[in-house]
This record gives C-alpha cells, sequence and structure tokens, in this order.
C-alpha cells in the first residue's frame, strides 16, 4: 500500500514537470525561431515477485525533454538584414572573447563600427569576398566575424571599353562634319571627355578622328579613313580600333577599345551606320566608373551580402556561414536562442547556403517558433487529467490505509 503512494506521488512530480515544459511551449509562442520541447517520461522499477515477469512498479520519473527540430513559419519583415533559414542549418555568432555560438534567430543589424550583430551583440560569422569569378562564382576567404565599415568605398575601374551608336548621314556633302563626345573614366576615377569627329571625304567615305581636353597626345594622332557599305549603309572592316591617351592630369588610361564589330563574326555590329537621316548619336556607353561610397547593404538566398555604391556598383563583400551538426538532439542549449555543440550533437560543420545538406537564406524574413497552441491545449488537458488521476491514487491510497487502522481498533 505504501508503494501505491510513492508510485502517486511521483505521478504528481513528473506530470508537474510536464506542465512546466507544456507553459514553457506556450511562452515562447513568439519567440524567433523557437523550437517545442516534447516531455518524455519513463518508469521506475522497485522489485520482482515469484520471477516469470510478476514485475511491480514503483510509478514514474520525468526522463527529460526532447526538441522539435521542425522548420517553423517564415514571416516577413522590414529589416534588410533579417534572415530566416529554409531548410536545415544554423547561423553562426561569436562574442569579443572568441566563443562561437549557434542560432536559428536571424535578426541581425549593423552597430556603429559596421559589425552585423543580434540583439545580444554576438557577431555573425562569414566569409570575405576576395573577389568574383566572371561566372559569377565567388573566391572566398576564411571565416570571421562580418563587419563592413560605414566609410567603405568601392574603387574606381579605368575604362577600357566604350560603345557609341552613331548614324552620319548619307546625304551631306563632301567637307561636313559631326562630333559626338563620351565621358570615360581614368585610373584614378575622373570624368575624361572623348570626342569623336567625323569629316566627309567622298561618296560612302568618311573619316575620325579622336580628341580629349585632357589629353597632351592621342594614338592614333590623325584621321582615320572609314567607309560604308553603299548597298546596306552598315561599316565596312573587321578590327575594332583602338585609341590610346596620354593624360596631363598625372592619372593612367589604359587602351580604349571601341566595340564596332562583333568579335565571332568579326563583321560589323550596326553601332555605326549611313542612312540618309541626319548624323545623330542615340546610344553610347563604356564600362568605367569612379569611386564610390556605400549607401546601402543586402543580402541574398545564397546568403551573400552585396554592398550597393554610388557610383551604381554591387559589390559582394561577404557571404553567410552556416553550420550543420550530425545529430541536433545533442545540441546544448545556452539561454537566448543560442545552443552550443557537445559530444553528443558532434562537431559544427560549417559551409555556405545551398551546400551539402544546408537551407537557403530568405533575406527581410525571421523564422517563427514551431509551438503548436492547439497541439499544447491537448497535453495540457491529459497532463492535468493524469495530474488529478495520480492525485485520486493517493487519496484511495489513503482512505485504504485508514480503514486497515480503524479495523485494529
Amino acid at each position: 500500500m505504501i508503494g501505491s503512494l510513492f508510485a502517486g506521488i511521483s505521478g504528481l512530480n513528473a506530470n508537474s514537470t510536464a506542465m512546466t515544459v507544456i507553459g514553457d511551449n506556450i511562452a515562447n509562442v513568439n519567440t524567433t525561431a523557437f523550437k517545442s520541447n516534447r516531455a518524455s517520461f519513463a518508469n521506475v522499477l522497485s522489485q520482482a515477485i515469484g520471477g516469470g515477469g510478476n514485475d511491480i512498479g514503483r510509478g514514474v520519473e520525468f526522463w527529460g525533454t526532447t526538441p522539435t527540430w521542425s522548420q517553423g513559419s517564415l514571416e516577413n519583415t522590414s529589416g534588410p538584414m533579417d534572415m530566416a533559414i529554409n531548410g536545415r542549418g544554423f547561423f553562426m555568432v561569436s562574442d569579443d572573447s572568441g566563443s562561437t555560438f549557434f542560432t536559428r534567430a536571424g535578426e541581425f543589424t549593423f552597430d556603429r563600427d559596421g559589425r552585423l550583430i543580434n540583439p545580444d551583440d554576438l557577431q555573425l560569422q562569414g566569409y570575405q569576398v576576395l573577389s568574383e569569378n566572371p561566372d559569377g562564382t565567388l573566391n572566398l576567404g576564411s571565416l570571421d566575424a562580418i563587419q563592413i565599415p560605414t566609410e567603405s568605398t568601392a574603387p574606381p575601374q579605368a575604362s577600357t571599353e566604350f560603345t557609341v551608336d552613331v548614324n552620319l548621314d548619307s546625304s551631306a556633302l563632301v567637307g561636313d562634319t559631326y562630333s559626338t563626345t563620351i565621358n570615360v573614366f581614368d585610373s584614378l576615377g575622373n570624368d575624361v571627355p572623348l570626342t569623336l569627329d567625323f569629316a566627309k571625304t567622298g561618296n560612302n567615305a568618311w573619316t575620325w578622328q579622336a580628341t580629349s581636353t585632357l589629353a597632351s597626345a592621342v594614338t592614333p594622332a590623325g584621321p582615320t579613313a572609314i567607309t560604308f557599305d553603299p548597298t546596306t549603309g552598315m561599316l565596312n572592316g573587321s578590327t575594332d580600333p583602338t585609341i590610346d591617351l596620354t593624360l596631363t592630369n598625372g592619372a593612367t588610361m589604359p587602351t580604349l577599345t571601341w566595340d564596332l564589330y562583333d568579335a565571332a563574326t568579326s563583321s560589323t555590329n550596326g553601332d555605326l551606320t549611313q542612312y540618309a537621316s541626319q548624323s545623330t548619336t542615340t546610344f553610347q556607353t563604356q564600362n568605367g566608373y569612379p569611386a564610390g561610397s556605400l549607401r546601402a547593404v543586402s543580402v541574398d538566398e545564397a546568403g551573400v551580402v552585396t554592398g550597393s555604391y554610388s557610383n551604381g556598383q554591387l559589390v559582394p563583400l561577404y557571404q553567410v556561414a552556416l553550420a550543420d551538426f550530425p545529430s541536433y538532439y545533442g545540441l546544448a542549449k545556452m539561454g537566448g536562442n543560442l545552443y552550443g555543440a557537445s559530444l553528443q550533437s558532434g562537431d559544427a560543420m560549417p559551409g555556405v547556403p545551398g551546400s551539402g545538406r544546408l537551407g537557403s537564406i530568405s533575406p527581410s524574413a525571421i523564422e517563427m517558433s514551431n509551438v503548436d497552441l492547439g497541439q499544447e491545449f491537448v497535453k495540457m488537458i491529459t497532463t492535468q487529467r493524469a495530474f488529478q488521476a495520480n492525485s485520486r491514487v493517493i487519496t484511495t491510497s489513503d482512505e485504504i490505509l485508514n480503514e486497515l487502522i480503524n479495523i485494529k481498533r
């Protein structure tokens, strides 16, 4: 009889703890990236009577909690650096001492020093972009804290190629001229005006000459002859002309290529024509740009943090790091939406979003708690009933003991 009292008390204790777990889940229903927990129980074996499996239990014990690692729903935010992981993985964050923690809560902002931090002042980890390949792939550095100084600048790029779409009037008289100017950039990012002067020399025949007010010498130094097909009005020839400028401002200028012909076919691309319409310039572009200051920062689904500069350039600066583990169930809870690696979880396996088993990044979004309130309320009811039933075991056992005592009287 005494055993039933202890069994009932163990049931009260275990279900009381289970109610605490349920209460914790409900309390964190709005906690970013919170993972709900499930209470687990184990029976307590006291003794065996007569062998043959006649085991008598002594109640129940609380065995622990098991997190539910299902994906929480994603909620869009207005934060440009808020991130949600769509799939497996954890953000890697570190404190000033260099200790690394792991979290799925992706609420990040830049502080005054350009560090990308969470609300607890922990820095997000990532790989610095060293260079970008022509195919768009990135060459990355080592894993480090993401820091983008607010005074960050993008260096200038000198122009190496330009395009000017010009039509020269086929009805122009010999000696008639037409001029157009395009601004290119030198090695220091200065604007360099480049003027192209055209002069008609005969039927379907013109010359062009490049000049610049900032150049002490221009090559080719004199006029260059060009001709047009009398049937199509298209430029004859097959090789793009080049122009060299010796600047007077102390900067340098690489050789400029005037894009007039298709490299694959060596035929004119139609940028320079001679039709019976007024001489005019319809389009011009070049590939240089001046230095620029940082205006905004964004992140994409691959976790690439890109800086937008005042010169119109979009420069990839970092790629966010994610970490995976052999077992999520072995992770140590650290509080503050943080987890730590343990022997049971295995070592962290860092990588970039989308690689291996790692998920992708949803920009300007956060992962919500995966707590199911309906399910928690059902658990609350069943736990309450279990608590009441165990209370009834205790009161019934007490009544039986009382009857035994009364028999002796």
